[in-house]
């Protein structure tokens, strides 16, 4: 259990975010959701948590941006005096084939999805040095494992997110913070939910599992990771994808 403990996701308002901050908050957590421009929805998982009885904030920032990120610890440092589990979730698409991609389609997907899990791992890993306890989940993807055609630039940054979690592993362990990553494969999102049923079925053909995950497939690992059950693993890159990358 996670009672009086206090989590930021990052990305929170849908998909893994969303399932990770209910899971996060189901165990007792106060979650700290954040949001770059959904808010509706952050707000929507916000309700949901304090449904539970939990406390729950909604927190817009663009975590590309530093300044912003360490404004946005410094709200949830504020409103619950402490931070201990961080779970950078944030990241976005702009797929297109290396020979078309445009320098500001590699700048965005690299800023946000591995410059932006930079900033926030710094900024909460201040005042987790100072508990000197924490728990700092990474959302990493099995193309950062395995490459994909037309994703350079997101391949890349998940996999830059795998070098990111085991040096700030090997930096953070002995203030007693453990980083670990998850590297989820094909999961209910809004872009398979835009896929007809015969893609999805040949998605699901090349699974040794033979289904696309859900979101809380990934929330569950991401929960254990955050838990006292995990005391003794740090800078390991777990695959969430029915088999696909092994």
């Amino acid at each position: 259990m996670l009672n009086d403990q206090v989590a930021l996701v990052t990305g929170g308002s849908r998909g893994i975010g969303r399932a990770a901050a209910l899971a996060l908050a189901g165990a007792g957590a106060k979650v700290a959701v954040n949001y770059q421009s959904s808010r509706a929805k952050a707000q929507a998982v916000c309700a949901e948590i304090e449904a539970m009885g939990r406390e729950a904030v909604c927190l817009g920032a663009d975590v590309a941006k530093s300044d912003e990120v360490d404004e946005m610890v410094k709200e949830v440092l504020t409103r619950f005096g402490r931070l201990d589990i961080l779970i950078n979730n944030a990241g976005v698409v702009r797929d297109s084939l290396l020979i078309r991609m445009k320098d500001e389609d590699w700048d965005q997907v690299l800023d946000t999805n591995l410059k932006g899990a930079f900033n926030c791992l710094r900024a909460c890993a201040r005042p987790m040095m100072k508990q000197r306890a924490g728990r700092i989940v990474n959302v990493s993807s099995v193309v950062g494992l395995t490459g994909n055609p037309g994703q350079l630039n997101y391949a890349a940054s998940k996999a830059g997110l795998v070098g990111l979690t085991k040096s700030a592993a090997k930096e953070l362990a002995s203030r007693g913070i453990l980083v670990n990553a998850v590297a989820p494969g094909y999961i209910e999102t809004d872009m398979t939910d835009s896929l007809d049923s015969r893609a999805r079925e040949a998605l699901a053909e090349n699974i040794p599992v033979k289904r696309i995950g859900n979101p809380k497939d990934v929330a569950n690992l991401i929960l254990f990771l955050a838990g006292s059950e995990s005391a003794y693993i740090t800078g390991q890159v777990i695959a969430v994808d029915g088999g696909l990358a092994m």
